[in-house]
C-alpha cells in the first residue's frame, strides 16, 4: 500500500471516530423520550459503539503527541456523554489538554466533567484557563451556565449571576447569529429575575428578547428548554396565551419536562379567576362596597379614574380606587392575585409582585397609583378568557385603607430555588 493510501486510511479512521463522537452529542441534545432512562440507555449503547470504533485506530496511528491528544480527547468526550461523572473520562480529557492545549473542545468537555464531579470552583478554573488561551463562545456559554449553578449555593447570588450575564454577552459578540448563545443570555436574564425577588419585569423583557433572537436559529427550534423557559417568561409577563402555547410546545418535544403540568396550572388559575368574576363578583354586596369608594381621598395630584378608562400599559398621573373582594388562591408562589371592584362596580384582577401576602386582605380599600393595565382576551382549547387586569410591582403604587404600606411589607426574597434556567 502506498504512503498516500496509508495516509488516506488513517485520516478516514480519525474522521469516522470524530463523526461518531459528534453524532453521540447530537443524540444527547435532540433525543427526549417519555422515560429519561431510555435516553441514558441509548446514550450508553451508542457510546460503547463509538468507543469500539475509536479503539479500532491502530496503535501506530496514535503514537505521535498530536495523534495521542486527539485519541485521549475523543475517548474522554465519548465516555463523558452519560449524565453521571466518570473518572476515566476526566483522566483522558486531562491527558488531552496536556498533550495539546489548543483543543478547545477538550477543555470544554473537561470542565463539564469536573462539574459533574461536583467540584464547581475547579470547573470554573478549567473554563477560565481555556479562555486564557483564546476566546471561545461555547466555553463562555458553559462558564455562564456554571456561574448560575454556583449562585444556588451562595447567600448573595447576585454577583455570580451578573458575571453569568456578562459572559453570555461576550459569547454573543463572538457570533451574533448563534442561537444557543442568545438562549444562554435569555436564561441568565431570567435567573436574574428570580434572584432579585421575581418582581422586576425589565429583566423578563430582556430575557424574552434574547429568546426571540435564539428562535431565529433553526437548530434551536428543536430545543424543548427554549420553549419551556420562554413560556415561563410569558407566564410572569401575564401573556397567558403565549405561555400556554410555549409550555405545550415544550411538552411535545420533551415529555419528561413538567410542561404539561404548567399548562394545567395556568388553566386552573384562569378558570378560578373566571368563576370569581362571573359568579361571586355579581353578588349584591358589590354595589354597597363600590358605593363606599366614592368618599376615598387620594391624597395626591393623581386624577381619579375607573378601570374602563385605562389604556393598555402604564397609566401615568391617574389612580384607580377599588375594594378587594377576594384573594385568588392558586398554586404558584408569585404573584398574588385578587379580584377587585372599582367605583363603577367593574370587577378586575389585581396581580401583586414583591409585596408580602398579608399586606392586602379581602375587604381592604385600595388606591392604585399609575396602574399598569392589561386586557386579557384570548381562547384556549375552545374556551374564551376575558378580563381586565392591573399589575402592581412597587409599594409606592398602592395605598391600603388610605395608608402607604410600610417598608417591611416589601418582599424581594429570591425564589431562585424553584427555577434553574
Amino acid at each position: 500500500m502506498s504512503n498516500q493510501t496509508m495516509e488516506n486510511v488513517e485520516e478516514d479512521i480519525w474522521a469516522r471516530a470524530t463523526k461518531a463522537a459528534d453524532e453521540l452529542y447530537q443524540l444527547k441534545d435532540t433525543f427526549f423520550p417519555a422515560n429519561p432512562d431510555d435516553k441514558v440507555a441509548k446514550l450508553q449503547n451508542e457510546s460503547d459503539l463509538a468507543l469500539k470504533l475509536l479503539d479500532s485506530v491502530p496503535p501506530e496511528q496514535r503514537r505521535l503527541p498530536m495523534q495521542r491528544a486527539t485519541y485521549e480527547y475523543l475517548k474522554g468526550k465519548i465516555l463523558d456523554v452519560v449524565p453521571e461523572y466518570k473518572k476515566d473520562a476526566e483522566d483522558h480529557l486531562s491527558k488531552a489538554v496536556k498533550l495539546n492545549p489548543s483543543i478547545a473542545d477538550a477543555w470544554l468537555c473537561l470542565g463539564g466533567c469536573i462539574w459533574k464531579k461536583g467540584d464547581l470552583p475547579a470547573a470554573k478554573n478549567c473554563f477560565n484557563l481555556a479562555l486564557s488561551k483564546g476566546p471561545n463562545k461555547k466555553i463562555l456559554c458553559q462558564l455562564s451556565m456554571l456561574e448560575r449553578r454556583m449562585a444556588h449555593d451562595t447567600e448573595n447570588p447576585t454577583e455570580l449571576v451578573e458575571e453569568s450575564i456578562q459572559h453570555a454577552k461576550e459569547a454573543i459578540t463572538l457570533d451574533v447569529k448563534d442561537g444557543y448563545s442568545w438562549y444562554n443570555l435569555g436564561n441568565a436574564c431570567l435567573t436574574n429575575f428570580f434572584v432579585s425577588g421575581a418582581w422586576d419585569h425589565s429583566k423578563l423583557l430582556q430575557s424574552l428578547k434574547a429568546y426571540q433572537n435564539a428562535e431565529k436559529d433553526e437548530i434551536m427550534k428543536s430545543n424543548p428548554d427554549l420553549y419551556y423557559n420562554c413560556a415561563t417568561v410569558n407566564k410572569y409577563l401575564e401573556n397567558y396565551e403565549r405561555a400556554l402555547s410555549g409550555f405545550e410546545a415544550a411538552a411535545l418535544r420533551d415529555p419528561s419536562l413538567n410542561a404539561a403540568e404548567e399548562v394545567q396550572t395556568i388553566v386552573n388559575l384562569l378558570d378560578k379567576i373566571e368563576n370569581l368574576l362571573k359568579g361571586h363578583a355579581k353578588v349584591k354586596r358589590v354595589a354597597s362596597l363600590a358605593s363606599t369608594l366614592a368618599a376615598a381621598k387620594l391624597g395626591s395630584s393623581h386624577k381619579r379614574v375607573t378601570v374602563d378608562l385605562l389604556s393598555e400599559g402604564l397609566n401615568k398621573a391617574v389612580a384607580v380606587v377599588g375594594k378587594v373582594l377576594f384573594l385568588v388562591k392558586h398554586e404558584s408562589v408569585t404573584p398574588l392575585y385578587y379580584v377587585v371592584c372599582d367605583t363603577n362596580q367593574t370587577c378586575f384582577v389585581l396581580s401583586v409582585y414583591g409585596i408580602h401576602d398579608d399586606a392586602i386582605k379581602e375587604g381592604d380599600q385600595l388606591i392604585l397609583l399609575e396602574p399598569s393595565y392589561h386586557l386579557v382576551d384570548f381562547s384556549w382549547k375552545g374556551k374564551g378568557y376575558q378580563f381586565k387586569s392591573i399589575r402592581v410591582d412597587f409599594l409606592e403604587q398602592v395605598l391600603v385603607n388610605g395608608k402607604v404600606l410600610p417598608p417591611q411589607q416589601l418582599l424581594r426574597s429570591s425564589i431562585y430555588a424553584q427555577h434553574k434556567p
